[in-house]
């Protein structure tokens, strides 16, 4: 019996699926509630409610209480460079969007020998995390941390707390002209804190990109940049910059 109702339940959230996909409900519509589920499709309410609770978790539909359950609005198109030579802010600003940023922290990290390596330090060196909150028409979209050296930046521990965008700061010591490396994409699930500032669920995954900023005229790595988007309001078009 318990069987039945998984495949129930899977069946329930393929078909609910297959019509957002096939774009056969529009954004903001409401979907059928658990008890016309369960009457469609013969099977108890609890199996309803957990094929919806499946596609919440996964950010395709959100709850009003005492009203059921409603389609995300569609998901916004943003177009994001693999290469670091404009900053992020420059690229939205320049495509039109609202952006607006928040500084979330500026910590001191333990020894990582990936990111000591990266930028070039020994062990004995002391390397911030700056971290910002990106939202897009006051939703957040991204968290971007940077790695920087006490060594190349002396301030940093006061200006640290105040840094929206790392290349404005990086133009305040005169370098103008940016480059990066190679450029690492992956997927994970957000923790709790992530989860909490993303305003996004926990089985919504989320598009890590990391790489290098460099100082295109000396070639010395200025930062290493870890970013974290939302995968379920937004489609990315991922290019390369010539």
């Amino acid at each position: 019996m318990i069987a039945i109702s998984v495949n129930k339940e899977t069946l329930i959230v393929d078909d609910l699926m297959q019509e957002i996909l096939m774009k056969k409900r529009s954004p903001g519509s409401k979907l059928p509630s658990e008890n016309e589920l369960a009457d469609k499709y013969h099977v108890p309410r609890f199996t309803a409610r957990n094929a919806l609770n499946k596609l919440e978790e996964r950010g395709y539909i959100y709850s009003k209480q005492g009203k059921g359950r409603f389609l995300n609005n569609e998901s916004i198109q943003i177009q994001l460079s693999l290469t670091g030579k404009v900053s992020f802010t420059e690229k939205m600003e320049n495509m039109g969007y609202e952006l607006k940023t928040e500084n979330i922290c500026c910590e001191r990290i333990t020894y990582d020998p990936t990111i000591f390596r990266i930028l070039n330090v020994d062990e004995k060196e002391e390397v911030f995390q700056i971290g910002r909150l990106r939202y897009i028409d006051e939703e957040p979209i991204a968290i971007h941390y940077s790695f920087v050296s006490r060594s190349k930046f002396p301030n940093i521990v006061v200006d640290g707390p105040n840094i929206l965008s790392m290349f404005s700061y990086y133009r305040e010591y005169g370098i103008n002209q940016f480059a990066s490396n190679k450029t690492l994409l992956s997927v994970t699930f957000p923790t709790s804190e992530e989860q909490e500032m993303l305003s996004s669920k926990s089985m919504v995954p989320l598009i890590v990109v990391e790489s290098d900023c460099i100082d295109a005229e000396t070639g010395n790595v200025l930062e290493h940049t870890k970013i974290v988007y939302r995968s379920d309001r937004f489609k990315y078009d991922i290019t390369m910059d010539a």
